[in-house]
């Protein structure tokens, strides 16, 4: 598993502009919480079961009504144009091949009519409260034409994040595929980069508000604390998912699987809890699952898979991240994700390098 993600980085450091893999890759500040990430997952110890059937392990996972071959489940990511010709098509496509679910970006670089027609198995699209939220309520309810069966609200990027690393360098996506899904042909009025830009005004009543526009279920993304899961909670959110937004908006933020527990207790099983942040191999997995974590996002090792191998390279990700999982589930006792609880896992040995 860690040879493959290894490969798919490399390849896509030789294949990607620079400025490119630069902004894939980059993280925000001292890129102190980016390089946190990781280190967080392997601070975990575990505690397996013994003389357990584990001869087959199931990784059948159910998230809001709808059933997926394993937990991974695609991040949503910025302009995936640029790092595939065919975009989030290819991602949806090769998500689907794999049994898996894709969150699909505001910002994806193709139109969500063209990724829903695309997808060969179910997607949720991932919203920004935008300034225009004119705007953001028609992107809700075309998502939901176009197949979608959730909206993942993200809330942790009232103002984009500065990342030294691409500081100055601009990437070069022109406004057919910055506004692709805010195009005039496709919505009414002119839109540009501005009314297009997050508002840093929204409070949690956009929740429900989406809720009711899209008629589906809203998850919020960019939740650190067991507090404000618990607030969006009471606002109308379906689900959270814990995120610090791999390491791109605020520096420093604690580690998505250091935040996980805190906001598992809180939720109290009021809601499914989902986690990012960090996870490359079945392990981290198995730790984020036995927490309890209802499902597990990964997100840049599937750019660089896209950016390898297009939708096979995206398929082949997902199956060896589910193949890796199933492997250390048997060594650890568990043959499916319903054997996994917290009494798996121990306390931190060290805090995270």
């Amino acid at each position: 598993m860690l040879s493959l993600s290894a490969g798919h980085l490399e390849t896509a450091r030789r294949t990607l502009e620079p400025a490119v893999f630069d902004y894939y890759q980059a993280g925000s500040g001292e890129e102190t919480t980016l390089r946190e990430a990781a280190a967080a997952w392997q601070a975990y110890r575990l505690r397996p079961r013994v003389l357990r059937d584990v001869s087959s392990v199931d990784l059948t996972t159910e998230l809001l009504g709808t059933t997926t071959e394993s937990p991974f489940v695609v991040a949503p990511m910025a302009f995936h144009g640029l790092a595939h010709p065919d975009g989030e098509c290819a991602t949806v496509a090769g998500t689907g091949e794999a049994g898996c679910l894709s969150v699909v970006s505001t910002r994806a670089s193709r139109t969500l009519e063209d990724i829903g027609a695309a997808a060969t198995g179910p997607w949720w699209f991932q919203a920004y409260v935008m300034r225009d939220r004119g705007l953001t309520e028609a992107l809700v309810q075309r998502a939901a034409a176009a197949g979608a069966r959730a909206v993942v609200l993200t809330v942790d990027t009232p103002y984009v994040g500065r990342k030294h690393k691409v500081s100055g360098v601009r990437i070069a996506v022109p406004d057919d595929q910055f506004l692709v899904n805010l195009a005039q042909h496709l919505l009414p009025g002119a839109v540009g980069r501005e009314a297009a830009e997050q508002d840093p005004s929204m409070t949690p009543e956009v929740i429900a508000r989406l809720a009711d526009v899209g008629g589906l279920p809203v998850l919020v993304k960019g939740v650190l604390r067991g507090d404000e899961a618990v607030r969006c909670l009471d606002a109308g959110a379906a689900g959270v998912v814990v995120s610090n937004h791999g390491g791109r908006q605020l520096d420093r933020a604690v580690p998505s699987a250091l935040a996980l527990p805190e906001v598992l207790e809180a939720v109290d099983g009021r809601a499914p809890v989902l986690v990012d942040g960090g996870v490359r191999s079945g392990t981290d997995a198995l730790v984020a699952l036995a927490l309890g974590a209802a499902g597990v996002l990964v997100g840049r090792p599937i750019l660089w898979a896209l950016a390898s191998e297009g939708a096979d390279g995206v398929t082949a990700a997902l199956q060896a991240l589910a193949a890796d999982l199933r492997h250390v589930m048997a060594v650890a006792g568990a043959a499916g994700t319903g054997d996994l609880d917290p009494s798996m896992v121990s306390k931190t040995l060290r805090p995270a390098d």
